[in-house]
């Protein structure tokens, strides 16, 4: 047992009356169930992953059903978590566990770390869950945690501050009962040491490492971790043509990697195009005319997308192919399509408006 004064023992006896206990990935060092929550964890919060995971559970039991799927039902139940090379590497990784390791993850971090979408701390984090190892992690709410209690300057992922992280990370690891210290850091970060307005000392949960941090004790909660350098993002548009049939809309697949890669979307219009022409003589759809919608914009971690929609009646030409990698789907199919959320958005606006009239 952890010493209770130590920094880990700390945190583990925090964690035994005030860390979460009831998440749905807990309970059980079932690799296939610790490693898909980790996955999904990734830059995003448990209550948004908390339906995705049982989701997933439900339609993919196991990791061989998993692996056995088609990358399109896969990225379909994922639509709308959003970072989707993860729903990709996921797919990927299932088989490659299948492939190549009899159906059965590897115990070693060092080898789990070798899977497609499992970096240094995922792979530590399901080594300790799953397999008892003594593995540090260093996710977003354990490096807030270290850098506060610590006074670590520095952005946290600069690749220097980083590496005194894992050091520091690496040399906190308590003999025992590391798997709970680990729940703890991430628990702590999750629901007390919080990015903004952290209930340092606030009754019930409060900190169990607020007397020595660093942090609180300078004041400078509100500036550790130091935040990302802001620079200017680059801002992009683009014309998404809204090609609609009665009940039925074009849809195109975007390609297996990039934005949105692998995912049904809007057909793009070409910088300088002509929609009309565009819509016959590329999509093989006759469109008398186009009306705008309201545009939307979103958000990526390098640049703003600022989307155009252009709506039109289409009909397919005669004797036209649908083209490759087109399809058309109904309103009723549009639920369970493998879509990004910012077209979803659009497709469900114009999908109440045809209705409406």
């Amino acid at each position: 047992m952890s010493d209770d004064k130590t920094f880990s023992g700390k945190l583990i006896a925090w964690h035994r009356r005030h860390g979460r206990h009831d998440l749905p990935w807990q309970g059980t060092n079932d690799p296939y169930r610790i490693w898909l929550a980790e996955i999904m964890l990734q830059q995003t919060q448990v209550a948004a992953v908390t339906p995705y995971y049982r989701r997933f559970l439900e339609q993919y039991p196991t990791l061989p059903e998993l692996a056995a799927a088609s990358v399109e039902e896969v990225m379909g139940l994922w639509s709308g978590l959003g970072y989707y090379a993860r729903a990709r590497n996921l797919h990927r990784c299932a088989q490659v566990v299948i492939a190549r390791h009899e159906g059965a993850f590897p115990h070693h971090p060092d080898v789990i770390a070798q899977l497609p979408g499992i970096g240094r701390s995922t792979a530590n984090a399901i080594a300790a869950f799953c397999f008892g190892a003594r593995t540090a992690i260093l996710d977003g709410n354990v490096k807030r945690v270290l850098c506060r209690t610590h006074g670590i300057e520095g952005f946290p992922s600069a690749p220097a501050v980083e590496k005194v992280l894992w050091r520091l990370a690496e040399a906190l690891l308590p003999q025992q009962d590391c798997a709970i210290y680990i729940q703890a850091q991430m628990d702590l970060g999750a629901t007390v040491c919080t990015r903004s307005k952290p209930r340092c000392l606030t009754s019930g949960a409060s900190c169990p490492l607020a007397e020595n941090c660093v942090a609180r004790k300078q004041g400078r909660t509100a500036e550790l971790p130091v935040t990302r350098p802001r620079k200017t993002l680059p801002q992009r548009e683009t014309f998404v043509l809204l090609l609609l049939d009665g009940d039925k809309i074009l849809l195109e697949r975007r390609p297996p990697s990039g934005i949105w890669g692998g995912l049904l979307s809007l057909p793009e219009l070409p910088a300088g195009a002509d929609p009309v022409a565009h819509a016959a003589h590329t999509l093989g759809c006759a469109v008398k005319c186009f009306s705008t919608l309201p545009p939307l914009r979103h958000g990526f971690t390098h640049f703003h997308l600022t989307l155009l929609p252009l709506s039109g009646t289409a009909k397919l030409l005669p004797h036209a192919a649908e083209a490759a990698g087109h399809c058309w789907l109904g309103s009723a199919e549009i639920g369970a399509a493998a879509l990004p959320a910012p077209i979803r958005k659009i497709l469900s606006a114009a999908f109440q408006a045809s209705s409406a009239r």
